[in-house]
């Protein structure tokens, strides 16, 4: 490529401008680095960004008075006994109910129950879609017995059961309402929007307040976490519905709800069962999580192994989580292909195949009553958490330190501690508060006044609350978390992007880890940094990397294609393609990219603080832990405070959001 061609590859209307010259013709690029050089001088003349004491507001002891005023109040106000009593009464009901459904069928005949409904969704008879999806199904409750964690898991998917039902429902008439009418979805909106960047920690607090601690609390909370995303699809299914099949509908003279019935519904199914999925999924994470909080089933069993750093206990709960998310998720994702697949249509004889099925089901339920195994046999467990403890042991005392050139998992952990968490901590701790609200705001002037409103009020708040210094730890975490996701995610997803093999390689593995619940990610970080902030960092990135590699990998691949075949009949060599062309036009993904990785690295870390991330993830755990609502609470609105502060700042405009989801 000679020299003439490079000019006009770089800039084609003549000499491009210099980094110095965009910089001056930006007057939003001056003013953010005015803002930057500002905190800098004044970090260095201060060193010290203390929140100022008198003007801290004392927000835990009315959380303090309230939390005693609902506990002495439970069993006589009206509040508690004629409305809140019977969602509580309701909510454990329809878990035993259906817990003893489960046990009445015993391990053969709930086995036989998921994989036979795991064949009927891949479209049943002997296509190599049903036969895949029966062998998961099958290989996931054969592996939970064989590791102890039948009860376990029967008890977390009762408590699934429940709480998908009612999240669907309700998520489906929002979603109704949503779809269907523009107020509502005006009103809705922003709602959504607010919930999707809380981290899940902060759904459990409010309801331990109003329902104690158990099933009733984990039961609102996971609804309300898992119900936006149902609604949000099923609004975005009906609202992109076929005009011309509509009008054709009406044309006939159908009616309203005939409209809604006939044509809406069935072409907004696949977005639905989308929904479904996304909504399991998240039922699932939150149900793991809320052990915490006297959720029971598997997630109790890690929690206290995770409480106790034992990696051997928690592996098996570990594992049986994951088979299930991979069940439910490969269950859920073969309907959808089916309803994709015109040609496969219903299986054949479906009416007859499901009262087969049910048969089938009493069937297994009849021979383990005969047998006498209603439970999974003793005999046929396996113990796994004696050896992998040993190879737990084995690595911390022989890849912890001391590996020639490399240091070792324990080195690099400390490594990373001292040279990158605790600069960026004391940096931000030195910064006066006045200079990072300015530094915030300015950065938020991006996506408009509305949003440099919440970003100040939003880290105001947590100074007001005495979290100055807690929240910054946090935020030095996540900062950190955040760049590594992003090097990294963005590396892979350009590799996958221009070289086919490898999206086609990763892209099982991304599969699996997004259908991970977030507190499975904690256990092998265990396992290689033996807890502390770096393993909190580490979780985090597994966790939101595959969100941000999706991303990047789309975006780069949706970028006009007439672009990139001008730049190539230019002679563009690869490397100026994708710095010139596919980068910037990739742009609105790409900060879509970063919001996604804020938003999922903040969850993980604040969960961090289970296996030593401190700061206010130890906050939340130590209140929910030992009934401290007024620590947990406070700890939870600065955690809310500090995620909706990170996503105003990332969030791309509606026009580059718009752009990237296209």
């Amino acid at each position: 490529m000679d020299d003439t061609t490079t000019a006009k590859v770089d800039a084609p209307d003549g000499a491009a401008p210099g980094p110095w010259a965009r910089l001056v013709g930006n007057p939003r690029a001056m003013l953010l680095v005015a803002a930057v050089l500002i905190a800098i001088v004044s970090a260095a003349v201060t060193g010290s960004g203390a929140w100022p004491a008198d003007l801290t507001v004392d927000v835990r002891s009315p959380l303090d008075d309230l939390n005693r005023w609902l506990v002495d109040n439970r069993t006589t106000h009206p509040l508690f006994l004629y409305f809140l009593l019977h969602i509580s009464n309701t909510a454990e009901s329809s878990v035993d109910g259906v817990l003893s459904v489960l046990e009445s069928l015993g391990f053969i005949g709930v086995t036989v129950a998921a994989v036979l409904i795991a064949w009927y969704a891949g479209g049943a008879g002997l296509r190599r879609r049903a036969l895949r999806t029966a062998a998961t199904a099958l290989a996931t409750f054969a592996v939970i017995g064989l590791l102890g964690m039948w009860e376990p898991a029967m008890e977390t998917l009762a408590l699934m059961v429940v709480a998908v039902t009612v999240s669907a429902i309700v998520g489906a008439l929002l979603g109704l309402a949503a779809g269907l009418s523009d107020r509502c979805q005006r009103v809705l909106r922003p709602v959504f929007d607010t919930m999707q960047v809380l981290p899940a920690f902060s759904y459990l607090l409010p309801f331990v307040l109003l329902f104690d601690i158990g099933i009733p609390s984990v039961f609102v909370a996971t609804v309300i976490y898992a119900a936006p995303p149902m609604a949000r699809l099923t609004a975005l299914g009906l609202r992109g519905a076929d005009a011309a099949a509509l009008e054709a509908s009406a044309s006939l003279g159908a009616s309203s709800w005939q409209r809604l019935v006939t044509a809406r519904l069935p072409l907004a199914r696949k977005q639905m069962l989308l929904g479904l999925n996304q909504t399991i999924m998240m039922c699932l994470s939150m149900v793991v999580l809320a052990s915490m909080i006297g959720a029971g089933g598997l997630g109790d069993e890690i929690f206290t192994a995770l409480s106790t750093v034992d990696v051997g206990l928690a592996l098996p709960a570990g594992i049986a989580v994951v088979l299930l998310a991979i069940w439910l998720d490969r269950t859920t994702a073969a309907a959808g292909e089916q309803l994709e697949d015109p040609a496969a249509g219903r299986p054949a004889k479906w009416w007859v195949l499901w009262p087969g099925i049910v048969a089938a089901v009493a069937g297994g339920a009849v021979l383990g009553a005969v047998l006498g195994r209603k439970e999974w046999p003793e005999a046929w467990t396996v113990a796994i958490s004696e050896p992998v403890n040993t190879v737990v042991d084995w690595i911390e005392r022989e890849l912890g330190s001391g590996v020639p050139v490399l240091g070792g998992t324990l080195t690099w952990s400390e490594g990373f501690a001292n040279w990158v968490i605790n600069p960026v901590r004391d940096a931000l701790l030195a910064t006066p508060w006045w200079a990072l609200l300015l530094v915030a705001g300015v950065l938020a002037l991006r996506t408009g006044w509305r949003a440099v409103v919440t970003v100040v009020l939003s880290l105001a708040a947590i100074g007001a609350m005495g979290l100055w210094d807690r929240s910054l730890d946090t935020l030095s975490q996540v900062l950190a978390a955040l760049v590594v996701t992003l090097l990294l995610g963005f590396g892979i997803g350009i590799l996958a992007a221009r070289v086919a093999r490898v999206e086609r390689v990763i892209r099982p593995v991304l599969d699996i880890m997004q259908t991970m619940p977030q507190f499975i990610y904690l256990i092998p970080v265990i396992a290689l940094f033996s807890g502390g902030r770096t393993a909190a960092v580490a979780a985090a990135v597994v966790y939101a990397l595959p969100a941000v590699v999706r991303i990047t990998t789309q975006g780069i691949r949706q970028i006009d294609p007439s672009a990139l075949e001008a730049a190539r009949s230019l002679g563009a060599g690869t490397g100026q393609q994708l710095r010139q062309v596919q980068l910037p036009l990739a742009r609105p993904a790409l900060q879509l990219a970063v919001n996604q990785g804020v938003v999922l690295v903040l969850a993980i870390v604040v969960i961090g603080g289970m296996i030593g991330g401190g700061a206010l993830g130890v906050d939340v755990v130590r209140g929910l832990a030992k009934g401290d609502l007024g620590l947990g609470m406070t700890a939870g609105i600065a955690i809310v405070c500090l995620g909706l502060l990170l996503d105003r700042i990332s969030q791309p405009s509606a026009a580059a959001k718009e752009r990237a989801l296209a």
